[in-house]
């Protein structure tokens, strides 16, 4: 991107930021939570506002006006999430869910693992991937885990292994929500060439970078629409092949999800769309904004979004980067990539202090919460990255989790068992549409703060 482009990207977004989320700067708040947690624009609450004033709506299964009325927004709203992401309707279908979590889980718990299963998934992965293996495990199939480079990124020698000759899965994120990467989308065409079904995280992705399942064609993708456009909280989706949707096998029925359930033969028949999927009444009213959000995203321009994220987090790294001690130290310790190569704009990283020994990462975020400084400190439900990252010794590790009994456990504790330069947690800042340089501006006169400084970590509590 030339100087000019930048400049003109710089004053479109400047201007979003005025219009859409200028209770930002009229609050003071440096919001660098995007990964966790996405902002709505203004116009997306006036719009369904406008929307829920002028419409009756009722539990959707049913046939009274309201009810209907209630069906035909979430089966516009089902379309529009089709449409955001060029998904071919009749090759694939979006059940709504509670979040991504939720989406995953559909999946653990009805894929046909069985005896001869396999279950490949890459060291970097959301806790709600890695909790799928209890289900591939309690039906003898195999689990194994890529390993990662320093970086964070799949190791370059390593392959994906064929499938089990039974139904086998692989699961791995588009772009990590610990350290930013990236990982190549040609591994779904990689993994299923190795005849495994693919599972794509896309929960910290899709809000700044484009999935288009036209042309990437994995059999399940998660989303969750707070990540992408902040509201509704409570709606995601998993969007799903409908061959690879129906080889799922649920393991219950619920309201909704049924063509009919006799209890006097103890029989039931389930839904043969998405609904069956769908357990319960959906959040309609949360459904019903959706299309806001989407829409929302669409006149932006993700292409865009992705364009400004990119030079902003080009600029954050420097800003780590180039921190130092008076005494030359590096104030930051950064984890995985130093550039914006195959990654997104989320960063992690621990401060140094005076004499080279981390930070612990609670002080430096309630420090930064005192300054209206949002960032998110902790391990990020992604242990197998923050394991690479911190290089946390397993055998260690292994004692000192089994030695802390149910509800013992802290980061403070697992710290205790390490030496002073082992980490156990980070610092994550991560950068979202309405992201501005000012914003990194106060972020690094906070961190600066920091210089200096002479905090001796056994002697502080790590943090939450």
């Amino acid at each position: 991107m030339n100087a000019m482009d930048e400049q003109l990207l710089h004053r479109r977004f400047e201007a979003l930021r005025s219009s859409e989320f200028g209770r930002l700067d009229e609050g003071g708040h440096v919001y660098l939570d995007y990964t966790g947690s996405g902002l709505y624009a203004s116009s997306q609450l006036r719009r369904h506002e406008v929307f829920l004033e002028r419409h009756v709506l009722g539990n959707p299964h049913s046939e009274n006006p309201a009810s209907a009325a209630a069906t035909r927004i979430v089966e516009q709203a089902r379309q529009a999430v089709l449409g955001f992401f060029r998904a071919d309707p009749e090759e694939y279908a979006a059940v709504f869910t509670a979040n991504a979590s939720a989406a995953l889980k559909l999946v653990g718990e009805a894929y046909p693992f069985e005896t001869g299963s396999r279950f490949v998934l890459l060291q970097d992965n959301h806790n709600s991937v890695n909790g799928i293996r209890l289900y591939a495990e309690a039906q003898k199939a195999e689990v194994v885990y890529l390993p990662l480079d320093a970086d964070t990124r799949l190791a370059a020698d390593v392959g994906i292994p064929e499938a089990g000759p039974s139904p086998s899965l692989f699961a791995f994120p588009a772009q990590s929500n610990f350290s930013g990467v990236q990982h190549p989308l040609s591994l779904v065409d990689e993994a299923r060439a190795q005849g495994h079904d693919v599972l794509l995280d896309a929960a910290a992705y899709v809000a700044t970078s484009v999935l288009d399942l036209g042309r990437v064609k994995p059999d399940f993708v998660c989303v969750s629409f707070y990540k992408m456009f902040g509201f509704p909280t409570g709606v995601g989706a998993l969007i799903a092949r409908r061959r690879a949707l129906g080889r799922l096998r649920r393991p219950w029925f619920a309201g909704g999800t049924v063509e009919y359930v006799s209890v006097q033969n103890r029989i039931h028949q389930l839904r043969v769309d998405e609904g069956a999927f769908e357990d319960g009444t959906p959040n309609f009213l949360g459904i019903a904004a959706v299309p806001a959000g989407l829409d929302f995203l669409e006149d932006v321009g993700v292409r865009a979004i992705h364009q400004r994220v990119g030079v902003l987090t080009e600029r954050l790294l420097g800003i780590l980067s180039r921190l130092r001690h008076a005494n030359g130290r590096p104030l930051v310790a950064l984890y995985g990539p130093a550039s914006t190569e195959r990654r997104g704009g989320t960063v992690a990283f621990n401060l140094l202090d005076v004499e080279g020994r981390i930070v612990p990462f609670g002080i430096v975020e309630r420090e930064a919460s005192t300054q209206g400084i949002s960032l998110r400190g902790g391990c990020f439900c992604n242990p197998g990255a923050s394991e690479v990252a911190f290089g946390l010794p397993a055998g260690s590790a292994l004692q000192c989790f089994q030695s802390m009994g149910p509800g013992e456990f802290s980061l403070k504790g697992l710290a205790d068992c390490f030496e002073d330069d082992v980490p156990v947690g980070a610092l994550r800042a991560s950068i979202g549409i309405a992201t501005n340089e000012a914003d990194l501006n106060r972020l690094e006169a906070f961190l600066i703060g920091f210089q200096d400084r002479a905090l001796n970590p056994r002697k502080v509590a790590s943090g939450g």
